[in-house]
């Protein structure tokens, strides 16, 4: 769905690219975040366009959330880990609470090389964002899904030590 790029007077509308997906290598069962008329190249069987989080999730996710306010994601990735079967797409902001907790509760964190440029509305590409980009899987297919995005070069998973 929608990502946020930071600039002033800018759409909240940014989608993920394709190569992404590639990388990935996963078909997923629902976009939970998906924007009405967004980039048909999402490998989702299933959308969910409004209201999203009032809505049942179900089967292995693709969630790319409005990446709005300071706290914003925070409601979207407690649905995301209390689902607890998927991919979820996020800045990196390391240092943030909200992002310190995700990567507690993440079976895997994949940092993505370099900064993504994610996609207008009208298939442009647009400037890269003024930070990286993080996936968190939730599950053992979405910990598979970042190891082979790792091996395929998208980036550098972190994987949690059991204790």
């Amino acid at each position: 769905m929608s990502s946020w790029e930071p600039c002033l007077g800018a759409s909240d509308e940014w989608y993920t690219p394709a190569y992404i997906f590639d990388a990935l290598g996963e078909t997923f069962d629902l976009d939970v975040a998906a924007p009405f008329n967004g980039p048909s190249h999402v490998p989702t069987d299933s959308w969910i366009y409004d209201r999203s989080l009032e809505r049942a999730w179900a089967g292995f996710i693709w969630m790319n959330p409005p990446f709005g306010g300071r706290n914003g994601l925070v409601p979207w990735l407690d649905r995301f880990f209390q689902h607890g079967n998927g991919i979820a797409l996020t800045p990196d902001r390391t240092s943030a609470p909200w992002w310190q907790d995700a990567n507690r509760r993440a079976d895997a964190t994949l940092f993505i090389a370099g900064k993504v440029k994610f996609e207008r509305p009208d298939g442009s590409v647009g400037k890269s964002p003024g930070t990286g980009t993080t996936l968190f899987a939730a599950g053992d297919r979405a910990v598979c899904a970042l190891v082979r995005a790792e091996g395929s070069g998208l980036g550098a998973v972190m994987r949690r030590i059991a204790a």
